[in-house]
């Protein structure tokens, strides 16, 4: 199989990483043998495949697809129909597979799984999106993601026009209330901080009122997060901060809703962090089927 390397470089991580968790998966799965195929399929059955949507949403996690198909038998060839990013309607082929019946069927469940869960995290981003209307915001994703996934799923928001927020603990430094707690304050926090990290990392601090503002912002703070302000006490906020230090950016977080988004962002923050984006979400509905085709790929 012949495979899209910018398309796997985009995802993030290296192949040879995304090759070793997609052989894991497969085991969780396969086990000893996919024993329902062995005992009810002739060895050396070919088939062709169609992959399509049942549901209108964006698609993201095609790279990923074709990578599963081919640790599961490099022999197969996967011809995707529609790019990652795409809006997809009810009845869209993105994919024909074609190969051992066998292999097929080995890949199909894994490859829906991934296909269905970041095309689920792609649409509900660019309904975000959507919801801003090209306001100057970045909405954002966090770290609540699935465990071992969190390279494809932040990927998802990418596809999804969304941005995203640090990857770990380790590129970042984060200041939320139990840092705050265990340090002695934001202060106290933020110059330990500073004393220690590059001169080239930021600094973020979680605030909950107009006191931990200022604090922030008398100590240096490179980007302050009002968490769980109303909309009257972000405008305030933001108001505050930028006509002190107008190169700090704003973050809101905390309770953010499709409905409520917009609101948000008209308050004059620069960020706008969800953590729904990645841990509650709808997966597409997208199926295979063997030996037949239901059309062609739509805009």
């Amino acid at each position: 199989m012949v495979l899209d390397k910018a398309g796997i470089s985009a995802v993030g991580g290296t192949e040879s990483a995304l090759r070793e968790q997609i052989r894991a998966w497969l085991a969780e799965d396969i086990g000893t043998g996919d024993i329902t195929s062995w005992t009810t399929i002739q060895a050396g059955s070919r088939s062709k495949a169609v992959i399509h949507v049942k549901e209108s949403g964006v698609l993201a996690g095609m790279p990923i697809a074709r990578l599963v198909f081919d640790v599961v038998d490099p022999a197969l060839t996967f011809h995707e129909l529609v790019s990652d990013g795409t809006k997809v309607s009810k009845g869209t082929v993105i994919a024909e597979v074609e190969g051992s019946t066998h292999s097929l069927l080995t890949g199909e469940r894994l490859a829906l799984n991934l296909l269905q869960r970041l095309s689920g995290i792609a649409t509900k981003t660019r309904s975000f999106i959507d919801a801003l209307g090209g306001l100057p915001v970045r909405l954002a994703d966090t770290r609540k993601t699935t465990p071992g996934h969190r390279i494809l799923e932040k990927y998802a928001v990418r596809i999804g026009g969304g941005s995203n927020h640090r990857f770990g603990l380790y590129d970042a430094v984060m200041i939320k209330d139990n840092h705050i707690k265990g340090s002695g304050g934001i202060t106290q926090a933020v110059q330990g901080a500073r004393r220690q990290i590059p001169h080239t990392m930021k600094i973020e601090v979680e605030t909950e009122s107009f006191a931990q503002v200022d604090e922030a912002l008398a100590c240096g703070a490179d980007i302050i997060m009002l968490d769980n302000m109303s909309l009257a006490q972000m405008k305030e906020a933001v108001d505050r901060i930028k006509s002190r230090a107008p190169h700090v950016i704003v973050e809101a977080s905390g309770g953010v809703r499709l409905d409520t988004v917009r609101s948000i962002a008209e308050c004059g923050v620069d960020v706008i962090s969800v953590g729904g984006l990645t841990y509650s979400f709808q997966s597409l509905d997208i199926s295979l089927d063997l030996n037949e085709k239901k059309g062609g790929p739509t805009a």
